[in-house]
């Protein structure tokens, strides 16, 4: 090994490092965008998006950044043109949520910021304005959506005129509870994917022992599909497929424990409800079929605007990229495959996204992310841990690796269409 010459470094550890100096642009610039990217980190965006997006907004505002994004974190790195150090800041974020609404409004400012029509400190205070803005659709469209996502869940997996009411009921009280849990927070939240999962398992069962007509199974998971982290593990394998890996990790991790955590409350749910009598265990869902099956997909697309707090003028748009998505897949699961299906659906809601967000200049996801939803997979997991729980391992374990599939189908639809279609840069 070659030593190392003491005058070289005698040399180099006496250079100083330079000094910033104070530059009020310069920390009204980092200041910013951190706030933006810690309030767009709570409407949804990607880790990939997200990155990118505070990237291009960066060298507008004529600096340079890195920034990394988990579900838990962000990391924010800024340094001056021909500069080599970085101001370095970590923020701390809540695991976020939807909000199309929001997502859109801060879109807009910053094209606004970049187009010099507002200054820095106007867009700061824009900023803290939206984050408190009410929702659209209010209060209301919680429990709406709810009540709408299960009716149309219900209403696809051929759920009997029952079996829907029922469904429609549970997901009602399950909407109580998430609301009751963002009002309490701590324990109350972490329990949430088993408390509503126990709660909607334990009424369905109890509600079998005296209709034993009723399917429970379709109950259960239409009333807490909205919950169902079923997104969430697709969006995580996607993120993997990108390379952003600990990014990916941690939100496909998150969902599974999440997923795990339903499990457990729904089958120590009907596990108590059958100590009072026998209860089957039907897992069998019939395909789609039914004349009515239209409306019951669109009344889950309604739901998911409400969910996500679409905006009016966007739900149109929602409305079409969802119906063509699922068109897509229900004739291509004919003609080729179901996991073909998937991925020529995903890759179809996603042209059609770029296309949109290229011509209207509006963030790609207010699209992109209702269309993909509805392709998850995230009930078939569930169903087959229950499937599992039932002594039917082999089963179960084939769904629950369909699952996994079918996020892979997803993320190979996303990435053909970026080839054929480059996404704009944007939230």
């Amino acid at each position: 090994m070659s030593e190392l010459n003491p005058e070289q470094s005698s040399e180099t550890s006496s250079k100083p490092i330079p000094k910033e100096s104070h530059d009020h642009q310069y920390d009204a610039a980092c200041q910013f965008i951190i706030k933006l990217g810690t309030a767009v980190h709570r409407y949804g965006p990607s880790a990939a998006r997200l990155e990118s997006y505070l990237t291009a907004v960066c060298t507008a505002l004529g600096y340079d950044g890195v920034f990394r994004s988990t579900p838990s974190e962000i990391t924010f790195a800024f340094s001056k043109p021909d500069q080599w150090w970085q101001r370095t800041h970590i923020a701390v974020v809540p695991v976020g949520g939807y909000n199309m609404s929001k997502l859109a409004q801060v879109g807009n400012l910053v094209e606004e910021l970049v187009a010099k029509k507002v200054t820095l400190t106007d867009a700061s205070e824009r900023l803290d304005e939206i984050e408190f803005m009410p929702d659209p659709w209010g209060i209301w469209s919680y429990p709406l959506s709810f009540a709408l996502v299960s009716f149309g869940f219900s209403g696809i997996l051929q759920g009997s005129s029952l079996d829907i009411i029922i469904s429609v009921c549970l997901g009602l009280i399950v909407c109580a509870l998430v609301m009751l849990a963002e009002k309490w927070k701590g324990r109350f939240l972490e329990a949430l994917p088993f408390t509503s999962a126990f709660v909607a398992g334990s009424c369905a069962a109890l509600v079998k022992l005296w209709l034993p007509e009723l399917n429970h199974i379709i109950v259960i998971l239409a009333s807490i599909v909205v919950l169902i982290p079923g997104f969430i593990i697709s969006a995580g394998i996607v993120e993997i497929v990108e390379n952003y890996i600990i990014a990916g990790s941690a939100r496909l991790f998150g969902g599974l424990v999440y997923l795990i955590k339903q499990f457990t409350g729904a089958w120590l749910g009907i596990s108590l409800i059958s100590l009072f009598g026998i209860i089957e265990l039907n897992t069998t869902l019939i395909p789609p079929s039914t004349p009515n099956i239209l409306l019951y997909v669109a009344c889950l697309i309604v739901g998911l605007c409400f969910a996500y707090q679409t905006l009016l003028k966007d739900c149109f748009w929602v409305l079409i990229n969802c119906a063509l998505a699922y068109s897509i897949v229900i004739s291509s699961s004919q003609l080729v495959s179901a996991d073909l299906g998937i991925l020529f659906g995903a890759a179809v809601a996603s042209l059609f996204a770029n296309l949109w967000a290229r011509v209207t200049k509006r963030p790609t996801s207010i699209v992109l992310i209702p269309a993909l939803t509805i392709l998850v997979s995230g009930s078939l997991g569930f169903r087959g841990l229950l499937t599992a729980a039932t002594q039917q391992s082999e089963q179960g374990m084939q769904m629950f690796m369909q699952m996994f599939i079918v996020a892979l189908a997803i993320a190979a639809g996303l990435l053909i269409a970026n080839i054929i279609v480059r996404p704009r840069i944007s939230l």
